[in-house]
């Protein structure tokens, strides 16, 4: 145990810690646990660092410095020292993403080095149910994606990304690790789909986290045609069906302040806003 105030990166015999900070918060955090939970603190297996903030000893704070940069239960000198780490070690992530008030001293700490950014996005409302809304049946058509269908499928969540982060999910590999997640979701039975009668996929939604606590939907989409058609509403009340029967007791989801048409089809199915979550992309 450590008798002082400070940051370091985790290691594996750390797990159980990082886990009890983790466990403080499981619908925010059900991203990293979820990761954390498969992989452990492994840098390699995890795909990037555990960073941990002491206070008095014990571990009260954490930062997952990967793909994305997400402070976790993070305290304002945890925050600091997660910045001063972020920028001796250089910017590698695309985003930093987490609660808003944390993730917005962190990035005021990182911008003077590491802006501007191609877009920051302050409030992203958090949601949350624990139950299907009576008012909304769930779509009969919409079902999990078979490992058959990814070629069907690819498409909608090119189109989704593309939409919803500005960049396409193929610019530099090819979009092969893109693929290798969708694929991941596929099998694992957490990908799920409308078609139409040419095969097409109208709406799609994935089960992106999970853990037995909370699980986070996303990638959430209806092919533009279909817009305003009322797809979108019977389509989440399926997958929300799905998640609570079969993933975990509590789902959740974070969505664009400004999107109001989805804000309103989520309070619909029943989600009600909880918190914020901020996202900082590259």
């Amino acid at each position: 145990m450590l008798t002082q105030t400070t940051s370091r990166v985790l290691e594996p015999s750390d797990l159980d810690a990082a886990l009890a900070v983790l466990d403080r918060e499981p619908v925010t955090n059900a991203f990293v646990t979820s990761r954390v939970q498969i992989a452990g603190l492994d840098p390699w297996r995890l795909g990037g660092e555990m960073w941990g903030w002491y206070e008095d000893g014990m571990l009260t704070s954490l930062c997952y410095a990967g793909a994305n940069l997400v402070p976790i239960c993070a305290t304002p000198r945890a925050v600091r020292a997660f910045a001063d780490r972020a920028r001796r070690a250089g910017r590698r992530c695309s985003s930093i993403v987490g609660p808003a008030g944390s993730t917005a001293d962190l990035w005021r700490l990182l911008e003077p080095q590491w802006g501007p950014a191609r877009d920051v996005r302050r409030r992203q409302p958090l949601m949350v149910t624990d139950s299907l809304s009576a008012g909304i049946a769930p779509d009969p058509y919409v079902r999990r994606v078979r490992k058959d269908e990814m070629e069907a499928l690819m498409p909608a969540c090119v189109a989704m990304f593309t939409e919803e982060v500005g960049v396409s999910p193929l610019a530099g590999d090819g979009g092969l690790l893109y693929q290798a997640r969708v694929a991941e979701l596929v099998g694992s039975g957490r990908a799920f789909a409308r078609f139409d009668a040419d095969g097409k996929v109208v709406f799609k939604a994935e089960i992106g986290a999970a853990t037995d606590r909370a699980c986070q939907i996303q990638g959430v989409w209806v092919a533009p045609e279909y817009r305003g058609t009322g797809l979108a509403a019977p389509g989440m009340a399926a997958v929300l069906r799905y998640a609570l029967a079969d993933v975990a007791p509590v789902v959740s989801l974070y969505v664009n302040d400004f999107n109001t048409a989805a804000r309103r089809t989520y309070q619909r199915v029943g989600f009600q806003e909880v918190g914020a979550f901020m996202s900082v992309l590259f």
